[in-house]
């Protein structure tokens, strides 16, 4: 009975592993992020550098460039949350990161606990949300007062949640 329970037991630990594919997965996932945010600045580039050389702005030039650079920060962001999501299932369920632990960089990747993951990607989802709102409110016309009523209310509302992410920071 002692050796079906230990082969047992060790076939749970082992099984653990299989977390690695979510790991490398996230990591490409990532990176693929990384790329086609770096491909729609380097468009934006492009199409800043072409419309000022032709001397020809279309119509809304400034909201394009504004609204495109915004959309490539937030595919950033959810890049860094890809990584901060591999990162953390590495730590917690495979091994320390050894290189890591040695390191003087920032220790933004040091994750002890499922509750500090969730806690680091819960931030940075809450700034992708910010960023998309962003992105979308710029482009819009407003009709009236109650519209520009909703979208003050909307950045108050923002600033708020924003106030409380960094004050409990702030305790750690």
């Amino acid at each position: 009975m002692r050796f079906l329970e230990n082969l047992f037991e060790g076939t749970l630990w082992q099984g653990r592993l299989f977390i690695v594919l979510a790991v490398i997965f996230g990591m490409i996932g990532a990176i693929v992020l990384f790329i086609v945010a770096s491909i729609d600045i380097y468009n934006v580039a492009k199409f800043t550098y072409q419309s000022i050389v032709s001397h020809h702005h279309p119509e809304h030039f400034h909201e394009k460039i504004v609204g495109d650079i915004i959309g490539a920060v937030d595919l950033y962001l959810i890049a860094v949350v890809m990584l901060l999501f591999s990162f953390g299932l590495y730590e917690l369920f495979i091994s320390k990161i050894d290189i890591a632990e040695r390191s003087e960089s920032s220790k933004i990747l040091e994750i002890h606990n499922l509750d500090q993951l969730k806690d680091k990607l819960a931030k940075v989802i809450i700034m992708v949300l910010m960023v998309s709102f962003f992105k979308r409110v710029i482009n819009m016309n407003y009709q009236g007062p109650l519209e520009m009523l909703y979208f003050a209310s909307s950045i108050l509302a923002l600033a708020v949640a924003l106030y409380f992410m960094h004050k409990d920071a702030d305790k750690h």
